[in-house]
């Protein structure tokens, strides 16, 4: 008998039950920096998340897509995690992919990306994944993350549960 996957919301009427794809390059994945460490949370969130990355086989046994147009009507939410001057063609390879929404997180954002999103149709989603992440209360470096003091009221998934 298959257990039930739970459902928790995220930011702006997003759930763990939206598919995601996370943009970066190689150093922002294999240097785990914000990219990997988006990535890993949403796996965390029992989410199905693709990373992308161009020139970036495999990253932690899973397969890494080089566009997003290769990801086409496999996500619906795609997560940035690069700065706005390397996301020229970031909208158009969304509507080629097929997803309505781009979760931007901190400094990925800009007026003109928003104006490229409201003309192509696409759903604008601003603030970081990590604030939606329980930390742990033994590690009192949480208190250093700016995502921990900027999603203090915000709606938290629990923690991946192995075996249960």
């Amino acid at each position: 008998m298959a257990r039930e996957k739970k459902i928790y919301p995220l930011a702006d009427g997003l759930s763990t039950q939206d598919t995601f794809a996370v943009l970066g390059d190689i150093e922002k994945f294999k240097t785990h920096k914000h990219a990997w460490k988006v990535w890993q949370a949403l796996k965390e969130f029992r989410c199905t998340v693709y990373p992308v990355a161009e020139g970036l086989g495999r990253l932690d046994g899973s397969k890494v897509y080089s566009t997003l147009t290769e990801l086409t009507d496999k996500v619906t939410v795609i997560i940035p995690c690069l700065l706005p001057e390397k996301l020229t063609s970031l909208v158009s390879d969304a509507v080629a992919a097929g997803c309505g929404k781009i979760w931007f997180q901190e400094q990925t954002w800009s007026k003109e990306l928003q104006e490229e999103c409201d003309r192509a149709g696409l759903e604008v989603i601003r603030g970081c994944v990590l604030r939606h992440r329980i930390y742990p209360s033994k590690i009192s470096l949480r208190y250093f993350s700016p995502c921990y003091w900027h999603g203090l009221r915000d709606a938290k998934v629990p923690l991946k549960r192995y075996g249960k």
